[in-house]
Formats: structure tokens, sequence, C-alpha cells
């Protein structure tokens, strides 16, 4: 499924029309983005958690070369699953 086909989905499920669930899965989707960018959780429950993961910088390797290299530290999304969506899964 991908994004135009998440918002079709909406607008069967809810009967919002195709502009207004647009808005409402963009809405979603900067509101979760907006809190991971301040460094805060999303929590829905049943669903999962969104919440910034910190990789400190480390030394790789540069495949081509096998020369070492610096990887900076940085900030990842992460998701992990409620117990509501494993079992709708399973």
């Amino acid at each position: 499924m991908n994004k135009n086909d998440l918002i079709s989905a909406v607008a069967d499920s809810s009967g919002l029309t195709r502009g207004d669930a647009m808005k409402a899965v963009e809405g979603v989707f900067e509101a979760i983005s907006g809190s991971l960018k301040k460094g805060d959780e999303v929590r829905l429950v049943g669903f999962g958690t969104f919440s910034v993961a910190k990789r400190k910088a480390s030394t790789g390797r540069n495949p081509r070369t096998g020369e070492p290299m610096q990887i900076k530290a940085s900030s990842q999304p992460k998701f992990k699953a409620g117990k509501g969506l494993k079992d709708s899964v399973n």
C-alpha cells in the first residue's frame, strides 16, 4: 500500500471526500514528524510507538577502498509495534 492507496482507504472507510482524507493523512504525518523532530515520543495505544534513537559516531570502512572513515552521530526514527497491531497481523 502506498500513500495514495492509504488516502483512498481512509476516504472509503470514513466517508470523507478524497481531498479531506488527504488532508487528514497529511496532518497525521506532519504531527508525528513534528513531535519526533522535537525529540518527543508518539504513543498510539494498541497500534505502536514512534520514537527517536540516537546513534553515536563510529568508525566504518569504505567498501571500495577499505579505508577507515568517520560516521557522524545521528538521530534515527524508530517504530515499535503495539500488542493490538501484532495480534491483528498474526
